[in-house]
């Protein structure tokens, strides 16, 4: 907590000196013209000798900057606008993993998992992960770093308070050291004590970036590190005997520290290092002068090394997980992966748009340090090898309709895997834009599906386990004037999940799974209704994939500027809601996933959260009440079958911009 406290301090201070000397210069110039002194960025010394300034140089910038200069780049090469607003969106997205999390319900600490309420099957990777899915709502993936281009610079800090003691501090400052190069460090600390014994979240999240081109744009490289330390203590949600007493609202039970926990000692720690570097060349380009569009003929080369470390220890074991090996808890997971891939881009407006070609040798080792003999069957120590994929692509626009055409395959190695996307929209002027995506793919389990090794005795297998194969359809519809409308069908064959006793299963039967989300905002005058609904429906599969047949969200809420010269924007507003009952799966903290359960139901409850929300220049500041509605729903609230959602909470905090 030091730490976090002492670079916030060091980064503010430095930002706000840097903000002053344009300030500092003007008066300093007025004051050495007075006494007949210039100012050139050479060493100025006083009538002793002594240095007046030290090698104090006079900035000058060339043009005048604008908002629209201050850009971020996505992985993709999208560029947006930094935005210093405040809107809904930015109240929905002020949370500790900076996103939506309409589908989303976290459990009752900050930093601590999610139930997942609703499920996106578009992902075309085909390489398996290495599981533990529980621990990446707070990872930061290839494609969710970004790169910047800042004429001055620029600095973005996001603060929130947690749960009992701690917060959460995001801060980034970015510069250009030239036009054509940028460089960027980010630092993500979270610590949040949590109301319930063993709660505790600890993170911590290094990014940096650096990108670069050429004055004449032919060659380009952008490289990043991230670094993550991600702990939990976890404590396996609450005995038996204090579930009573919370559903009772037990008075001797409402300081949530005397409530009895399953694992009192347990902890789960993630560490993750990631390198990357793409760099590409122009062996030929062309602007047309008329259009101002780009053609070129593009080679390039993408480098990745990612280590992961995945620890559970317990400093005494229990039966909450059955039978051990041995009393003190220390299980170890590592898997580290080397992708090395050469590409080549061609766009042109002969071919509507670009086309991509590429070639991938990735080194995968995934496992543990020692082979297990058990029950006549003997457990591997790792998973290890090697694949070459491949995979083409194509972009192309005519006028009001877009194609994406895009397929790859695991040609030659020790996994298998393949798919197949198309991408197909039509835009009508500004009124909306209809999309529809058709999927086909397949791909292997992840690794932790695959091989576990564990001092619990009953957390250890080798499975032979067959390629999940999706197809998946989605059309959606995007409108400022009507409503927005997303809809997918999802099948998949051999669907793989952990059973209600936590053991790796492949579904034999299809799983078929139908997602309709719609969106619309009502406004009159200053008053806005704000609507998320989501169905969804099981018509398959149901008994292994478990769903809220419904979700909503409704957020009414005013704005308006307040005061004289109107210098606040205000945002006051309440959010509702809402899911249906059904049988969520429980969180198994051993393995970090979430495992089948048949007994319990959570949902059906309502839940309230009033907000006061304001901006000053660049500064937006967020205060919520949490959970308003506990007040008169009784303890029906629940996160997980034995996790409670949090009671409420009075939370705050800010996201402050600064440009220089």
């Amino acid at each position: 907590m030091q730490r976090y406290s002492i670079f916030f301090l060091i980064l503010l201070f430095n930002l706000v000196s840097f903000a002053q000397v344009r300030g500092d210069l003007d008066k300093r110039k007025a004051l050495m013209k007075a006494e007949g002194l210039t100012m050139n960025g050479r060493q100025l010394n006083d009538s002793i000798g002594g240095n007046m300034f030290d090698e104090e140089i006079e900035v000058e910038l060339s043009a005048k900057t604008h908002y629209t200069d201050y850009k971020i780049i996505s992985h993709l090469k999208d560029t947006i606008v930094i935005d210093t607003t405040l809107s809904l969106k930015k109240d929905h997205k002020f949370n500790y993993i900076r996103k939506n999390n309409f589908e989303l319900l976290q459990l009752h600490n900050l930093g601590q998992t999610f139930t997942t309420l609703g499920y996106d099957f578009s992902d075309e990777s085909i390489f398996p992960k290495t599981g533990m899915r529980a621990k990446y709502f707070n990872f930061y993936d290839v494609e969710d770093i970004k790169y910047y281009h800042v004429p001055t610079p620029s600095s973005e800090l996001f603060y929130k308070t947690g749960i009992q003691q701690g917060h959460v501090l995001n801060s980034l400052l970015t510069l250009n050291l030239t036009p054509q190069l940028n460089i960027s460090i980010a630092y993500k600390g979270l610590r949040s004590l949590g109301d319930y014994r063993n709660a505790l979240a600890s993170h911590q999240n290094l990014r940096t970036t650096t990108s670069f081109e050429t004055k004449n744009k032919r060659y380009q490289a952008r490289v990043h590190f991230v670094a993550h330390n991600l702990m939990n203590q976890e404590n396996g949600g609450l005995t038996d005997d204090s579930l009573f007493l919370f559903e009772s609202d037990d008075k001797d039970s409402q300081d949530r520290e005397r409530l009895e926990v399953n694992l009192p000692d347990a902890e789960s720690v993630l560490k993750t290092k990631r390198y990357y570097l793409e760099h590409s060349f122009n062996l030929w380009q062309k602007i047309d002068t008329a259009t101002q569009k780009e053609s070129h003929l593009q080679i390039g080369h993408e480098f990745t090394h990612s280590r992961k470390h995945y620890l559970f220890n317990q400093d005494k074991s229990n039966n909450y997980f059955g039978t051990t090996y041995q009393n003190v808890i220390s299980d170890s997971t590592y898997h580290r992966t080397t992708d090395n891939t050469l590409f080549a881009d061609l766009k042109s407006k002969y071919i509507l748009g670009a086309l991509r070609f590429m070639a991938t040798y990735s080194n995968f080792n995934y496992g543990y340090n020692n082979i297990l003999y058990l029950n006549n069957q003997t457990i591997p120590e790792k998973l290890k090898g090697n694949i070459v994929y491949a995979a083409a692509s194509w972009d192309a626009s005519l006028k009001s309709i877009a194609l994406k055409t895009a397929a790859g395959a695991i040609i030659q190695g020790d996994l298998k895997g393949n798919y197949l996307k198309g991408i197909a929209s039509f835009t009508k002027d500004s009124l909306f834009t209809a999309k529809a995506t058709l999927m086909v793919k397949s791909q292997a389990p992840n690794f932790n599906f695959l091989l576990y090794q564990s001092d619990y005795i009953d957390y250890n297998w080798r499975s032979n386990f067959e390629n999940e194969n999706t197809r998946y359809l989605a059309f959606n519809f995007e409108s400022d004037k009507w409503v927005d409308v997303e809809t997918s069908i999802t099948q998949k064959d051999f669907y793989t999940y952990f059973d209600e006793f936590s053991k790796p299963q492949q579904y034999n039967d299809i799983l078929s799974y139908l997602k309709v989300k719609a969106h619309k905002a009502i406004t009159y005058k200053k008053i806005t209704l704000d609507n998320t609904f989501l169905y969804q429906k099981v018509a398959t599969g149901n008994e292994v994939f478990k769903v809220p047949e419904f979700v909503t969200e409704n957020t009414l809420y005013f704005t308006d500027y307040v005061f004289k010269g109107d210098p606040l924007f205000l945002q006051i507003g309440i959010t509702f809601k809402y899911f249906t009952k059904y049988q969520a799966n429980e969180f198994n903290p051993l393995l970090n996933e979430f495992v089948l359960q048949n007994t319990s139901e959570i949902g059906g409850y309502p839940m309230f959260d009033v907000f006061v929300n304001g901006q000053i220049r660049r500064t937006r500041l967020f205060f919520k009440l949490e959970n308003a509605s506990s007040l008169w729903t009784g303890r029906t609230y629940f996160a997980t079958p034995t996790q409670p959602y949090r009671d409420m909470t009075f939370r705050f905090g800010l996201v402050w911009n600064f440009f220089i």
